[in-house]
């Protein structure tokens, strides 16, 4: 990906979550309609022309999990505001909407969109073309996690490192390789107690599930991005204590399930297997 495009994966990513609010059933999981003007119009249409397409099982089962990590994520992000947090850093950010639709208990926090340059300088523009424009506690932070240690691009950008601050990390950790996660968790471990992540990881390939996860690594690596780690949930565990975390708590699939997918439509199904984890230093 050079400096002037943006991640593919991530404008997929938003595509996914443009579908859940254009063709899942309510309540929706994440509400996310700033994920629709973000794509524009014709976007938009393209997605209604492909419904069909949308609702095939692997489509589902991949949309279900993108829209429980980001709910998810800023689940934890609001407990963590009622216990004083008043730093959100969104790790490989993309086009996350989440500064744009923040709700009243947020506008305390200081919001910091990292990811890699051409990604931030396309999503600059669409929201431009969007008429949308971020609000003032947000602000973008270029870091490229595989040239420049987290600490480091941190403090380039005036980003406090003596204050709790909330991570989340999702959808990153496939992408890069195993020494460049090690340093990300290291370097969130040496913000101060209180401080959490929200990260996901994807376990080796197993099951019923192998074919469709080995089709959709060929079609990333197809567009210049590769899926290069993949973690069991104890080794997850065991890097993030190492790093220096005291709590570690994994979503399971019954709990994410009793808490998002019960009480409503079965139009996605509830994820297989564990995805979602989080820590407090």
């Amino acid at each position: 990906m050079s400096d002037r495009n943006a991640s593919s994966t991530a404008l997929g990513t938003l595509y996914m979550r443009a579908v859940h609010q254009l063709l899942d059933e309510q309540p929706r999981i994440l509400d996310d309609p700033i994920a629709l003007s973000v794509l524009g119009e014709t976007a938009v249409q393209q997605i209604r022309d492909a419904a069909q397409r949308c609702r095939t099982p692997e489509a589902c089962a991949l949309r279900a999990h993108v829209v429980l990590r980001s709910r998810f994520a800023e689940d934890r992000l609001a407990t963590a505001v009622g216990r004083g947090i008043t730093q959100y850093v969104i790790l490989g950010a993309g086009f996350d909407t989440f500064a744009l639709r923040q709700p009243a208990w947020a506008q305390v926090l200081k919001i910091f969109e990292v990811d890699h340059p051409g990604t931030q300088a396309v999503k600059r523009s669409r929201l431009a073309s969007a008429g949308l424009t971020m609000p003032p506690n947000a602000y973008f932070a270029s870091i490229d996690f595989e040239h420049e240690s987290l600490r480091e691009g941190l403090l380039r950008h005036s980003i406090s490192l003596t204050e709790p601050t909330f991570f989340s990390w999702l959808g990153v950790t496939i992408y890069l390789r195993e020494n460049a996660v090690d340093a990300v968790l290291r370097s969130v471990a040496e913000f101060p107690a209180g401080s959490e992540i929200v990260l996901t990881f994807t376990q080796p390939a197993a099951g019923a599930a192998s074919g469709f996860q080995s089709s959709l690594a060929q079609r990333v690596a197809g567009v210049g991005e590769p899926f290069v780690s993949y973690f069991a949930p104890e080794e997850i565990e065991a890097k993030l204590r190492g790093a220096g975390f005291a709590q570690v708590e994994f979503l399971s699939p019954s709990e994410a399930e009793a808490l998002y997918f019960r009480q409503r439509p079965r139009d996605l199904p509830v994820p297989g297997r564990t995805a979602i984890v989080y820590a407090l230093v």
